[in-house]
């Protein structure tokens, strides 16, 4: 299964759990909800996967959290928030850009159409 494949069953299971739940929860029942959903539809599905972070070569004593990670190639930010705002994409590119994931998916649940607030977001700076 190709990119593409897993990002169509992603937004599936995202369709899934709005329509199951609705909009105005908090972003942890969406996070647990959706991995369910992800697992079902049997991808390989995480939350919570930490993301080292690398400065000048030397490995900081901090890390983010990536919310859900599929399939080991494809990264899920969950938000629940009146709208996104520049700063959720810039959020996304930075994970994008240290993990050398190479697709992040930026979905707002708290919103009337949940088609226009899921954003697939390519990582422009892995190296070929």
């Amino acid at each position: 299964m190709d990119e593409n494949d897993i990002t169509y069953k992603i937004r599936g299971c995202i369709f899934n759990v709005y329509n199951n739940l609705g909009p105005g929860l908090f972003e942890s029942v969406y996070e647990a909800a959706l991995l369910y959903e992800l697992n079902k539809a049997g991808l390989k599905a995480k939350n919570q996967v930490e993301l080292a972070v690398h400065y000048d070569d030397v490995l900081l004593d901090v890390a983010f959290k990536i919310d859900i990670l599929v399939e080991d190639c494809i990264l899920i930010e969950l938000k629940s928030v009146e709208e996104l705002s520049k700063v959720h994409y810039k959020q996304v590119i930075t994970y994008l850009k240290l993990s050398d994931i190479p697709i992040g998916i930026l979905v707002n649940f708290n919103t009337d159409n949940i088609n226009l607030s899921t954003k697939r977001i390519v990582n422009n700076f892995i190296e070929h």
